[in-house]
């Protein structure tokens, strides 16, 4: 047991919220909490330069300690950190989930292992997560971001409904430094009109929601 679980066990008693994240499943995918069994497998797929250049959280080198830090604050923290897996065997392809601030409107991130690119699984677990954020938590926005320099995240989130919403600015660590970035909104109202309509952005079925532990 590392410091990290021994401490969380002490301050909760060893229910370290892991019930309280969603399961979510998808035609291929099954989006789960992560645990910390998972950090050999997580440190072997985030430890990529391709990849943590174009999220806001992973470093580079990404180490056991950063893969444990993440798994102590999704158990320990009201935000959503999902493993995005594939259903047919297990196996680990990225990561998902979303940020609930104190004030505005949860963020959205994702990243998947190079190697898993062009699949459309980030589509389908972006998609999995827009949806369980304004079906089950009662969201009436969700932004997001992608790279100006990555326009295949753009397209992930433009097939996920969302609007280009201006640019900015995001801190990336594995670059420490910032980086100009596209902005993305979308409204409930935006959401539910496409859900109503069938469009082919949206037209799949919102995804199953188990609480707690996939059996």
């Amino acid at each position: 047991m590392t410091a990290l679980e021994t401490e969380l066990e002490g301050r909760s008693g060893g229910d370290l919220k892991e019930s309280s994240i969603p399961v979510l499943e998808t035609e291929r995918l099954v989006l789960r909490a992560p645990r910390f069994e998972d950090v050999p497998t997580i440190v072997a797929v985030a430890n990529d330069r391709r990849v943590a250049e174009m999220t806001a959280n992973l470093p580079h080198p990404y180490a056991a300690k950063d893969a444990e830090k993440w798994i102590a604050n999704a158990w320990a923290s009201p935000d959503h950190p999902f493993l995005i897996t594939l259903k047919t065997n297990g196996a680990l392809v990225g990561a998902t989930g979303f940020v609930m601030p104190e004030f505005g409107d949860p963020e959205i991130g994702y990243w998947l292992a190079a190697e898993h690119w062009g699949r459309g699984y980030a589509t389908e677990a972006a998609r999995a997560v827009v949806d369980h954020l304004f079906a089950d938590r009662g969201a009436e926005a969700v932004v997001t971001w992608a790279r100006v320099v990555n326009p295949a995240s753009r397209r992930v989130v433009e097939k996920c409904g969302f609007q280009w919403n201006g640019v900015g600015l995001a801190r990336l660590k594995a670059l420490a430094s910032s980086v100009p970035v596209d902005k993305f909104r979308l409204e409930r109202a935006v959401w539910a009109s496409l859900k109503a309509w069938r469009d082919p952005i949206l037209r799949r079925t919102a995804p199953k929601v188990v609480i707690g532990d996939r059996a």
